[in-house]
């Protein structure tokens, strides 16, 4: 796992003074001390084999390769190591033909928001929580000219080189062991910031929304899709236990409750782009995800409610300047 292109070019950029701490920051965020499994993740990785990519697809979907540039044999071993690092969450992926059918569908959640946003070619772009990386990927189809993600999970970090080493480590896009608190403050560099699926994980949403518009430049964009509920201005929704079976969800507010916060916190021209209830389809167990997913956390005699009796899942997209 190595990020020498990335520090490099980052030596060029507004990002100068914070390329000089990246390497104490990463080697902290996959440290074995902390990380037991970490060693063997890496090991998987390093089980890749070296295959020619026939093409690759990123605008549409994330397509590497086909089944005809290896052997029935590498494919199959390729698939093993895969599964390795299950449970694969953020997808689809698409590697020689190999189907990584994640627990998410998070090219739906991607074709919802992509309408919405100002045009992303030759943007700087910061992904908070990202995940595997999936949407990195997709924002790099759609013309960024450089993509960084962060997110603690040194799993999703493993999972995202695992791509990258089919996709070719010359691609301008990484993903950094690392949490939004581990930002420089004020950054003011990139041109657009998303945090998708992370606000309602967050005990203090306004300095989330600082911490988000502090890493933007003036005149920045943010994406900001969450958990939300059906409610007027000043309606929150605070899960004093569980919240779909997850322990991490603090706060659920309205729209319009949503919008106030953005305006509170300076955003300029805050706007809900999409709402939508999330459905089994979307998020589910698969083969790469063997674990309970959403039928499992709803209510048995009414999918309209959690497992704990709250509203069921609707996610909105926001969509603001700095």
């Amino acid at each position: 796992m190595n990020y020498d292109l990335l520090l490099n070019a980052l030596k060029k950029t507004p990002l100068a003074e914070w390329a000089e701490k990246l390497p104490e920051q990463i080697a902290k965020g996959l440290c074995e001390k902390r990380y037991g499994d970490l060693a063997g993740w890496i090991q998987s990785l390093e089980k890749l084999p070296e295959v020619t990519q026939s093409f690759i697809e990123l605008e549409h979907e994330v397509r590497i390769g086909q089944t005809a540039d290896c052997t029935d044999e590498e494919r199959g071993h390729i698939k093993s190591v895969l599964q390795e690092l299950i449970p694969w969450r953020k997808g689809p992926y698409f590697i020689h033909d190999i189907h990584i059918d994640t627990e998410w569908r998070s090219d739906w959640k991607w074709d919802r928001v992509l309408p919405h946003l100002a045009p992303l070619k030759d943007r700087l772009i910061l992904d908070v929580g990202c995940g595997n990386g999936y949407h990195c990927w997709r924002m790099l189809g759609a013309g960024a000219q450089r993509v960084i993600g962060i997110d603690p999970s040194p799993r999703f970090i493993v999972q995202f080189f695992m791509i990258k080493h089919f996709a070719g480590a010359n691609y301008p896009i990484d993903v950094l062991p690392l949490g939004i608190e581990d930002l420089p403050d004020k950054l003011l560099a990139f041109d657009t910031v998303f945090s998708m699926g992370v606000f309602y994980h967050r005990r203090s949403p306004m300095d989330h929304l600082l911490e988000l518009k502090n890493a933007l430049r003036p005149g920045g964009q943010l994406v900001l899709e969450t958990l939300v509920i059906e409610g007027e201005l000043g309606e929150v929704l605070v899960p004093e236990g569980r919240y779909g079976m997850m322990n991490n969800v603090w706060f659920l507010p309205s729209c319009e409750t949503m919008l106030s916060w953005l305006r509170k916190m300076g955003f300029s021209n805050p706007r809900v782009v999409d709402v939508c209830a999330t459905t089994v389809e979307e998020q589910r167990a698969t083969e790469w995800m063997r674990f309970h997913s959403l039928p499992e956390f709803l209510h048995p005699d009414d999918s309209a409610f959690t497992a704990e009796g709250h509203p069921a899942p609707i996610r909105a997209v926001f969509v603001a300047e700095a």
